[in-house]
């Protein structure tokens, strides 16, 4: 499976992007799929996960209740809606998949996306 990361960028404090994660090479639709983000200077870390249906996420303490996590397994793709935006959100974003589950850790996914940049000015 290849994961691919888009729709980052540019925006100010308080406004919103939405990311999303294609997959070709395979379906994701029995994966658990994670977001993860790494700041300059700072260790990749778990930003939000969702089961392989959808029925179930979990959230970073960092993130809940400003950013959503979806997917649309017709399309083989996942996002993350980020509203509320902070300077302290900028970071290269990853998506990966866990073919056991979903998550927080690193090490339990297989598959990861190249990022995305994502940058929140002040």
């Amino acid at each position: 499976v290849q994961l691919q990361a888009s729709g980052g960028g540019l925006v100010q404090a308080g406004g919103s992007l939405r990311l999303s994660c294609a997959a070709s090479g395979g379906s994701i639709s029995t994966y658990g799929m994670g977001w993860f983000r790494q700041a300059p200077g700072k260790e990749r870390e778990f930003v939000q996960s969702i089961s392989w249906n959808g029925g179930r996420t979990y959230y970073g303490d960092h993130v809940k209740g400003r950013f959503t996590i979806s997917r649309d397994n017709a399309k083989n793709t996942m996002y993350l809606q980020m509203n509320s935006l902070k300077p302290e959100d900028t970071a290269v974003y990853y998506c990966a998949a866990d073919s056991t589950g979903y998550g927080s850790s690193r090490s339990e996914y297989d598959y990861w996306g190249q990022g995305t940049l994502v940058t929140v000015s002040s």
